[in-house]
């Protein structure tokens, strides 16, 4: 089943008397429980892409389809409402709100949602569990280390039971150590079921999903399957 297809997309950007055009005629489709990593060098349209998969932005030209349904031409409420129910956004600055505690800050997208306080803090608390951040639920951004503010990230991506988690260079800020990690904490999350579009210039991080699409100068240069990966699976066992 796909979530997402993608029909010749393109993205242009006026900059003065100037036409950039970020992406130039890009097709693709990617379907549920898949694991994506999209890279590219610098000004590949990488990000442009990324921001259209997320409905962060909308195409110039060209068809994109979310779940069946055409949101080339929503506007921006219509936008923000996908973004809100079906997209669990994992950011490498974190984005969180640095005077509330994990708690509240996973708890934002069921704010947003209109759902109950009860149920809502339930829920935050059960993501958090999911991260392994039982313990840490009262504790601000501040102190946190960047591997535990990842994981508030990663929790309030996941609280809102999104079609796709969307993690945009998301060990951009930690160490090496702390990066693989994160990065073992997604695999689990792939394991569960869950559809990942990971966006990284690392090689590294991009093998860790099962498929790679290489961007360069706005046009998809590679898209390859990685078939000999481990893959954390809920019961213990490993897949190839």
């Amino acid at each position: 089943m796909n979530i997402i297809n993608i029909e010749h997309i393109a993205k242009i950007y006026q900059v003065g008397s100037e036409e950039v055009h970020a992406l130039r005629d890009v097709s693709l489709d990617i379907h549920k429980g898949e694991y994506v990593a999209i890279m590219g060098p610098s000004g590949s349209g990488k990000s442009t892409l990324m921001n259209i998969l997320g409905c962060l932005d909308t195409p110039t030209h060209g068809i994109y389809n979310f779940k069946s349904v055409n949101v080339s031409q929503m506007n921006d409420n219509e936008l923000a409402n996908i973004r809100n129910k079906e997209i669990g956004f994992v950011f490498q600055t974190f984005n969180l709100l640095p005077r509330s505690d994990a708690l509240h800050n996973v708890e934002l997208p069921l704010i947003y949602a209109g759902i109950p306080s009860h149920e809502r803090k339930d829920k935050a608390r059960e993501a958090l569990e999911h991260v392994g951040l039982s313990d840490r639920i009262h504790h601000r951004p501040n102190e946190l280390s960047g591997g535990q503010r990842q994981r508030v990230a990663i929790a309030r991506a996941l609280v809102t039971s999104p079609a796709i988690i969307l993690a945009d260079e998301p060990t951009g800020n930690l160490d090496t150590k702390t990066g693989e990690d994160i990065m073992a904490l997604f695999n689990e999350i792939y394991g569960l079921g869950n559809t990942i579009i990971l966006v990284t210039h690392e090689e590294y991080i991009a093998e860790h999903a099962e498929r790679i699409i290489r961007i360069r100068d706005g046009m998809i240069e590679n898209d390859e399957n990685v078939s000999n990966r481990y893959i954390p699976q809920k019961n213990g066992s490993s897949k190839l």
